[in-house]
């Protein structure tokens, strides 16, 4: 089990769902959305999810028999095309949702040859997406690339990538702070990792009780749960479509 299947199977089963108003009016979708494209705002945070989603459509891709190299050329092509296109209007038919938008958006481009094509030249010149820090024959290995159907593998993608970004945000914040070490011991017990400390070893190496670590590693759990609906509520249109997401996600991850 990847190490983000623990962590989300580990929130989903205490039912501690942070309740109450997630930071919403200024999500990068729903900023999208209302400008529709067309203003500098909606341009920057159309980049920002396209840079940070572009894993999920580039497994699809390669699950379509693309090799490494025209994979991700055309993943490029991709989302260049898509920063270009100003009529998000047929979102709306997906329930507002980014996840079924470029999923949907990458099957009707695969299927236009001439668009195909496009992409490919285009492709070669735009370097939005970061291939660099990809490693290709341990991700594919981890998703079960041979077992799983193209969709499979980009649901599966698309909800570690949310987990990921989760993660790297909170590791931000308790970086700002400086404790990224006592940041490495929490994640290792929020994910049950092999090496997972006992509370007890955390409040030796710490200087502090066992009950303040407990309490801390309570902290910890309720900010990853935090983060967790606010990066979902990125890249939904609507306050309520972030619950459906959730348990969407929550289902990818555990099966």
């Amino acid at each position: 089990m990847p190490p983000a299947e623990h962590s989300l199977t580990s929130l989903s089963a205490t039912g501690e769902t942070v309740r109450g108003p997630a930071v919403f009016a200024t999500t990068h979708w729903s900023v999208v959305l209302e400008a529709q494209g067309e203003s500098p705002a909606a341009q920057k945070a159309l980049e920002k999810l396209c840079r940070t989603y572009w894993r999920p459509i580039y497994g699809y891709v390669r699950r379509h028999g693309a090799g490494t190299e025209d994979a991700e050329d055309l993943t490029q092509g991709f989302f260049a095309l898509l920063l270009e296109r100003k009529d998000l209007n047929s979102v709306r038919e997906e329930k507002g949702r980014l996840r079924s938008y470029l999923l949907t958006s990458v099957k009707h481009f695969l299927a236009d040859e001439s668009r195909h094509a496009m992409a490919l030249k285009r492709g070669k010149g735009q370097r939005l997406i970061p291939f660099d820090d990809i490693q290709e024959g341990k991700r594919i290995e981890a998703e079960r690339y041979d077992q799983l159907t193209a969709d499979q593998i980009y649901e599966r993608r698309w909800a570690f990538t949310v987990l990921e970004q989760v993660m790297a945000r909170l590791r931000e914040e308790y970086r700002s702070a400086g404790n990224v070490r006592f940041f490495d011991q929490m994640k290792k017990m929020l994910m049950d990792e092999s090496d997972r400390p006992s509370q007890a070893q955390v409040a030796i190496e710490f200087g502090m009780t066992e009950n303040a670590v407990k309490q801390a590693f309570y902290r910890f759990r309720q900010r990853y749960q935090t983060l967790l609906r606010e990066e979902i509520a990125h890249t939904v249109a609507m306050p309520g479509d972030v619950e459906d997401e959730l348990r969407h996600l929550i289902a990818i991850v555990r099966t």
